[in-house]
């Protein structure tokens, strides 16, 4: 492996990573000052909730406040102020409950003169849990597992949610209220819909209970799921459950949201690192999505197409169709394909990766691939097509020294796939 290319290659994907850093825009932010008798909370939950909040209380200086936040395990950190609590992701979990549960009681009797601080990034849809009456987390976890394995889109996986669940789609807004809330947002959502990050806890919500039953519908999956979500969601058809925030609530009037992040951010800023290095630079992708196998064929067709030294450098969220039993997540899957297209180039490094540090249910944030990759694994004894088949790139990459591990990164903007051509 060429260590030179895949040390540029780091540097790029980190330069990306530090321009998504929240506590840089939080420093020009005014914090909400409540009226008379009133107090200040600081809410949230998602992946990098905490080190936005630990941003938020280096501005709260002096002040008097308090609050709960919900993370994903191991990416805590200690605050002065706040309440950290873990729980899991992408599954939701007992422990995600009982600390929604206790952050619902802390909004317990919110009057018009209290301000709520909401700090919201991705990971909030499994970590922030409360399902609706009649459900139960088993139900909830049951229908997510199906569609995270299915493919479908974090979009279409949010719109269900938000239809199981007493927080989502603006619920937790509608908890909040009268107090004025103020929603700091890190974006982990292609075109940065504000009623899809984290399932949009303090946004109207566009979709509908028929939205949400297509979702199944279009999955193949309706007859697999629980059948208490079904029962569910066809109950809001009818009218019998209430539907998310809507225009016309009036929930509205009280929240302000501010985007501090999103995958542009990082992509932006990667490519101009890349071009400091010496590359010419070219965008294969902002807002990536689609199938992981076609993306990264058609990515690596792009590469070894251009000359170099060049930079081909793209953004954003595929999918993944889960159907072995291996482990993995599509940025290293991505990497093992481009690793079999690549295969016997010279001078070619891609590095595919999560910015929240972490990839699938791995200790990986994603992999490095070259025009050797495919052949060090079968030296190794090991068959990456079969490997692959069964969702195993886990498995090529760690023998060979090629997962990137940076541990949890204090941001989540999607992935960033940085391609070099020496």
């Amino acid at each position: 492996m060429n260590r030179e290319l895949r040390e540029k290659a780091r540097a790029i994907f980190e330069a990306g990573l530090a321009a998504a850093d929240p506590a840089q825009q939080v420093e020009d932010i005014a914090m909400p000052v409540p009226g008379a008798g009133g107090r200040l909370m600081v809410f949230g939950a998602g992946k990098a909730a905490a080190h936005l909040g630990k941003a938020v209380e280096s501005r709260l200086h002096g002040r008097d406040y308090s609050g709960r936040i919900v993370v994903k395990y191991g990416h805590g950190v200690a605050l002065e102020r706040i309440v950290v609590e873990e729980g899991g992701h992408p599954l939701p979990d007992a422990s995600g409950l009982r600390a929604t549960e206790r952050l619902l009681a802390d909004l317990d009797k919110t009057r018009a003169e209290d301000r709520i601080v909401f700090l919201l990034t991705g990971g909030a849809s499994a970590l922030l849990v409360a399902p609706a009456e009649g459900l139960t987390l088993d139900d909830k976890i049951g229908v997510t597992e199906l569609l995270l394995r299915s493919g479908a889109t974090i979009q279409e996986l949010n719109v269900v949610r938000k239809h199981l669940s007493a927080v989502k789609g603006g619920r937790l807004l509608e908890r909040m209220v009268p107090a004025r809330v103020l929603t700091l947002l890190v974006s982990d959502v292609i075109g940065d819909d504000l009623s899809s990050i984290g399932s949009g806890p303090t946004a109207l919500d566009p979709s509908t209970f028929r939205d949400a039953l297509d979702v199944l519908t279009r999955y193949d999956v309706i007859d697999k799921a629980p059948a208490n979500v079904v029962g569910h969601l066809r109950a809001g058809i009818s009218g019998t459950i209430a539907e998310t925030s809507k225009p016309g609530d009036g929930v509205a009037d009280y929240v302000e949201h501010r985007l501090l992040a999103s995958n542009r951010t990082s992509l932006v800023a990667a490519a101009e690192k890349a071009r400091g290095l010496g590359f010419e630079v070219e965008v294969f992708a902002q807002d990536m999505v689609g199938d992981v196998h076609v993306q990264a064929r058609r990515f690596a067709k792009a590469l070894v197409e251009r000359r170099g030294p060049a930079a081909l450098i793209a953004g954003g969220e595929l999918t993944l169709e889960v159907t072995g039993s291996g482990l993995g997540g599509r940025s290293q899957e991505f990497a093992l394909v481009v690793a079999r297209e690549l295969a016997g180039h010279d001078d070619v490094m891609v590095l595919a990766a999560g910015t929240d540090g972490t990839d699938g249910p791995t200790d990986a944030a994603g992999a490095f691939a070259d025009g050797g990759t495919w052949e060090r694994a079968r030296e190794h004894g090991l068959d990456p097509e079969a490997l692959l088949a069964n969702n195993d790139a886990y498995h090529v990459f760690d023998p060979l020294d090629a997962l990137l591990r940076t541990g949890p990164t204090g941001t989540n903007v999607n992935d960033l796939v940085v391609g070099l051509l020496s």
